[in-house]
């Protein structure tokens, strides 16, 4: 029962966090800035109180070596929220977010010399075609009607942003990992960190996040709210963003528990099954343009996702393993 909750708990927080943010996005593509900045800053009060003990708790990774850490970590947040802006679609932004492991070989082979398996550039491969198809199925559904030039490069200018995004965060997670094989691993004290040293960077965009604050004040409240009448004059947006942060502190938390339970093989097959629910119900849900052509792009993802971390083999020496302890254990007895 150790695994069975937070897997549980990874389904829940991290499925409706994609829902609270579709429904945030189809009122306000925009509202990028002031979504991260809200998670940023939730993150940080929670880890003020929790992890710095209201300050008193040292720091064991110094300050200096987080700072690159941060601007990455920001940059990578703010121009995947900001995407949305440029009229990409949720299921659009799954599929590309999955095709994180072709960045993470090309930094892995750029940055640290490194060389991967025919099967690992194999599963590249299907992971890139995959997010190609996609890409090329989602530009036919581009607005052609008035001002249809402007949208499509508004799109490919929301392609450029998701494909900057993915490399940064590829270059964030081999900086990240040369950090903790210096100082050891801290998540948590790190986590604290980078969303507070990040919390400054927002006054960049302090004109976005008011205005759209104000937009979020000004939406009508949720008909639901009416039996309620102490809570029906409350903004519809700002219940969305409050159910988004929540999830999403909900859903790092129990990612952050599943990898203390579980193998990574375990994490690494429940993180792509919730890929595939949040993007199937995506779909269905909120009735976004889906062809046979996504269908095929996904499957190449997901296929190549589960080949680059060798499920099979991994699957096949866990049983391999389990049969020979098993066999030691009749031969003791």
């Amino acid at each position: 029962m150790g695994a069975a909750i937070p897997i549980f708990l990874v389904f829940v927080g991290c499925c409706s966090n994609v829902v609270f943010l579709e429904l945030l996005v189809q009122d306000e593509p925009a509202c990028g800035n002031l979504l991260t900045f809200a998670q940023f800053l939730f993150i940080a009060v929670q880890g003020f109180v929790t992890t710095a003990d209201f300050g008193r708790k040292k720091n064991i990774i110094p300050i200096k070596e987080y700072l690159i850490l941060v601007v990455m970590f920001f940059l990578v947040n703010v121009t995947n929220n900001m995407a949305f802006g440029f009229k990409i679609s949720m299921p659009l932004h799954i599929i590309f977010r999955s095709g994180g492991l072709i960045a993470s070989l090309v930094m892995g082979i750029l940055v640290l010399g490194r060389s991967y398996s025919w099967t690992k550039h194999i599963s590249v491969l299907m992971i890139t075609a995959g997010t190609i198809i996609c890409t090329l199925a989602s530009a036919e559904h581009v607005d052609k009607g008035e001002g249809g030039e402007s949208n499509l490069i508004t799109w490919l200018m929301g392609i450029a942003i998701l494909t900057f995004a993915l490399f940064m965060s590829a270059r964030m997670g081999i900086y990240q990992e040369c950090l903790y094989s210096k100082h050891g691993k801290h998540p948590r004290e790190a986590l604290f960190y980078i969303h507070t040293l990040s919390l400054p960077g927002f006054l960049v965009t302090s004109g976005s996040i008011l205005d759209h604050a104000s937009r979020f004040t000004r939406s009508p409240p949720l008909p639901a709210l009416a039996l309620l009448p102490g809570l029906s004059w409350l903004p519809r947006l700002w219940i969305f963003l409050a159910g988004n942060v929540l999830t999403q502190y909900l859903c790092v938390g129990s990612v952050f528990r599943l990898t203390s339970e579980c193998t990574a093989l375990t994490v690494t097959l429940v993180l792509t099954l919730r890929k595939f629910l949040s993007l199937v119900f995506s779909i269905v849900y909120f009735r976004n343009p889906f062809t046979t052509y996504h269908w095929l792009g996904t499957a190449l993802v997901f296929i190549g996702t589960l080949l680059f971390t060798d499920v099979y083999g991994k699957t096949l020496e866990a049983f391999a393993d389990r049969g020979s302890v098993t066999i030691k254990d009749k031969k003791t007895n």
